[in-house]
This record gives C-alpha cells, structure tokens and sequence, in this order.
C-alpha cells in the first residue's frame, strides 16, 4: 500500500511535524530521506530493506557509492544527497564548535568526532586546534594511515599549532577495528605529543579515539 494511503497519524512525515523528530523510528527518518519508493514498495518499505541490508544507519552513512547504489532504487543522486546531509551535519557541529567553549561541550565534540571518523577503512588522526578560551580555530586532518596504524610525527604536530597560534588542541583518531579503547601506544603517544606540545605553551586538552557508534575521551578516563 502507498504511503499516501495509510492514515495521515501514521505517515512519516506527518508523524514528525505532529509528535517531533524523536517521535519517529530509524526506518520512518531514512523513509523521509528517500521520499518515494519503487514500484510495489513504499519509501517505507525501501528504508527497512536498507535497514536490514546494511544492519544500522551508521553502516548506511558509511557505505561506499557502489555498495549503496547495489540495492534496487538506490542510485547516484540519492547517494549524493546522502552525503550533502552528512557534510551539512558535520559543518553544523563544526560552526557550533567554533562559537562554543569546547571543554564545555563535550557531548558537541563527540558527535563532531563520530561523524567525522566512525567508519573510516583506514587510520586517520586529526587535531582540534583551539585558542586561550578553548574556541575551536580549525579542526585538520594530520596523518592517515592503514588498517591498523598511523604514523604521528610530534614535530610536525608542533608546526601546526604554532601555524595557528593555538593556545591547546584536542586529539583524536579512530581504531576501524570498531573498538573504541586505547591502546598502550596510544598512551605513549599521547605523552609524548603532551611533553612535545608543553615545550611551545600548547596545552593538550584530550585524546579522543573512535570506534563503532563510540568515542572514548583519555580526560574522562583519567589518562591525560
């Protein structure tokens, strides 16, 4: 049955302009993306399907083009506005960072993170450069790597700071293994990034590292 068939209560997009955006289930908002199905299916219908193909909407944003555009009714353009919507919500979180004080916000900084670097195929190591009051200056993406590790050079670290006159930074990296939990070379770097960074008055606020859906904060865990 079509979507314009059922009762006006049940559809999508009437049930969020009704009840609110968290009113609706994951299959209702990914319906609401895809506007229409394919013939003899609904949008709903298709967003459960996708659903069940990928297993979450995590794994959904992070599919590749030609993984996402596989499934029947799916194509280029609908691809590329699924990524227009996740550039938006990441530049959103980026602008909020850059007006906020970030230590004050670290529910913001985690969300900007997971978007950012959840579901990565490879290691990727950014930096948050922030000023005296913890304003976010840029965010950059300083090294990347492979599967497993990235190589991370205190030196060049050091440069970028100085480049942006940050008065501290916030680290993160994400471990595409999905486990959000630091290793004992991560605690080492860590340090060691700490010791390079005092030497130029760069306070090193936090070490984030991300994993499926998670992100774990080394000052929340007494580890910085």
């Amino acid at each position: 049955m079509a979507i314009t068939n059922w009762p006006i209560a049940e559809r999508p997009r009437e049930k969020l302009l009704q009840k609110g955006v968290s009113a609706l289930s994951d299959t209702e908002l990914l319906a609401i993306f895809l506007r229409t199905g394919i013939a003899g299916k609904s949008a709903v219908d298709l967003a459960r399907e996708l659903l069940l193909h990928f297993g979450s909407l995590t794994d959904i944003f992070a599919a590749s083009q030609t993984r996402f555009c596989q499934i029947p009714g799916m194509g280029a353009a609908k691809y590329a506005q699924l990524q227009a919507v996740l550039e938006m919500a990441r530049r959103a979180l980026n602008e909020e960072l850059k007006t906020g004080n970030a230590m004050n916000s670290p529910g913001l900084v985690k969300d900007f993170l997971r978007l950012s670097l959840a579901n990565r195929p490879h290691e990727v190591f950014i930096g948050i450069f922030l000023d005296a009051q913890h304003h976010t200056i840029a965010s950059e993406e300083l090294f990347s790597g492979t599967l497993t590790q990235t190589s991370v050079y205190p030196r060049e670290v050091v440069k970028r700071a100085l480049h942006h006159n940050a008065a501290a930074i916030i680290f993160a990296h994400n471990h595409p293994s999905g486990v959000a939990e630091p290793s004992h070379a991560d605690k080492v770097l860590t340090q060691s990034l700490k010791q390079a960074l005092a030497l130029v008055d760069v306070k090193v606020l936090d070490h984030f590292i991300v994993g499926n859906g998670a992100a774990m904060s080394f000052a929340e865990q007494g580890l910085i």
